[in-house]
């Protein structure tokens, strides 16, 4: 038995762009660099231009004639070999040349039934890559059965992402999670309650709005053909299912993903300061222009599996051979014990139980052989307006 990371995973190792420190041109001799990393040359498949890549490199955006080449030169590690986490730290390069190509909006065709309560659930897998993650079915399986038998969400109302599907339109690609994205706050009303969850890789890139990030960064979840199609960003994500939210509608999303920590780019994180929780502002230096980032009168709530600048785990360790995401198996389970528990108390448990595996203070030494390095993951909750964690009951 043995644990694992999710991209952004100590979900770990995905080819992008993620280690990726170098990029040079040598045809124009540009370069953008943040590290000393291996190199190895590379013929461009439009205008047969050579280039100098990292030797992690999968995919490269030709900056000259746009063109995408596909490589063999990366090393993709699996993430069978990574340890605990869903993935490394991954930067990413775009001046000279681009790793991924850049966002795309799309548009949505609804068919679902409405209701009060409306879900969208999506797990990636990312098929045969050896960043393949393993747990990510079992997490929209455990999602979906608490929102079924928790919170009364009608089935017809939970749209499943998952390769697994027949239905061509819920595999968990770029424009099927933004289409579904846009069916979820589609036509909301006073009283809906919405909610997003994902299980997968989780990258950051820089910012493409200049100066919207405190840290100059963007927060980005990877899509089944991510590497093609390219990441969908938090930028987009706020855009589409947090700005539209009327007054009186809630929207809570739970992402189990690396570098999670403000994947809806929402305005209050909470933070733990002597011992208590106290909301803490998360304005970028442009304030202004962050306050058309938010709800149209109505409330966004994450909760994260880790920090912009951590790891999300993945593990065997709770149930049998079955890998699960860390924080997913742990709210899941804090929520079915404690089914009147505010945020406060989810908060604190969840950090509980991962302090505690930190620790190793459990019958059996199970869980010092799996998480055999210390998890640096602290669950995170973030929301559009203050609220008092300690009194408001977790409802979705």
């Amino acid at each position: 038995m043995n644990g694992k990371h999710k991209t952004g995973s100590r979900r770990k190792n995905v080819p992008f762009p993620a280690n990726t420190s170098t990029t040079r041109c040598l045809f124009s001799s540009k370069m953008n660099s943040s590290k000393r990393a291996g190199e190895a040359k590379l013929t461009c498949s439009g205008c047969q231009r050579k280039f100098l890549v990292p030797t992690i490199t999968n995919a490269y955006r030709c900056y000259k004639c746009n063109s995408v080449t596909n490589s063999t030169i990366g090393s993709e590690q699996s993430r069978k070999d990574s340890g605990v986490f869903k993935h490394d730290q991954l930067n990413n390069a775009y001046p000279n040349g681009a790793l991924l190509p850049p966002s795309a909006s799309c548009s949505l065709s609804l068919s679902m039934t409405m209701g009060n309560k409306r879900a969208v659930i999506c797990g990636v897998t990312y098929g045969k890559r050896k960043f393949k993650l393993e747990g990510t079915i079992n997490d929209v399986n455990n999602m979906k059965n608490l929102l079924l038998d928790n919170f009364k969400f009608p089935i017809g109302c939970i749209r499943v992402l998952t390769e697994e599907q027949k239905d061509p339109n819920l595999i968990p690609t770029k424009k099927n999670i933004l289409d579904s994205l846009n069916w979820l706050v589609k036509d909301c009303q006073s009283e809906d309650s919405l909610v997003f969850y994902f299980s997968g890789h989780g990258l950051q890139q820089p910012e493409d709005r200049k100066g919207d990030e405190i840290d100059g960064l963007d927060e980005t979840i990877c899509p089944v053909d991510f590497l093609r199609e390219g990441m969908i960003t938090d930028n987009e994500i706020n855009s589409i299912i947090v700005q539209p939210l009327k007054q009186g509608v809630t929207l809570h999303a739970i992402i189990d993903a690396c570098h999670s920590g403000t994947t809806l780019d929402l305005l209050y994180l909470c933070k733990k300061e002597k011992g208590s929780w106290k909301w803490k502002d998360n304005k970028p230096p442009h304030s202004k222009e962050t306050m058309t980032t938010q709800t149209n009168g109505g409330l966004a709530i994450c909760l994260s599996a880790c920090e912009d600048g951590q790891m999300a785990a993945d593990t065997a360790a709770f149930d049998g051979n079955r890998f699960n995401g860390l924080v997913t198996y742990l709210f899941s389970q804090i929520i079915r014990d404690n089914p009147e528990i505010t945020y406060g108390g989810l908060l604190e448990k969840l950090h509980q139980e991962i302090g505690n595996i930190h620790q190793s203070k459990f019958s059996n030494s199970i869980l010092k052989r799996i998480f055999h390095r210390k998890i640096d993951q602290d669950p995170h909750l973030s929301s559009s307006e203050k609220f008092d964690i300690a009194t408001r009951i977790f409802k979705l």
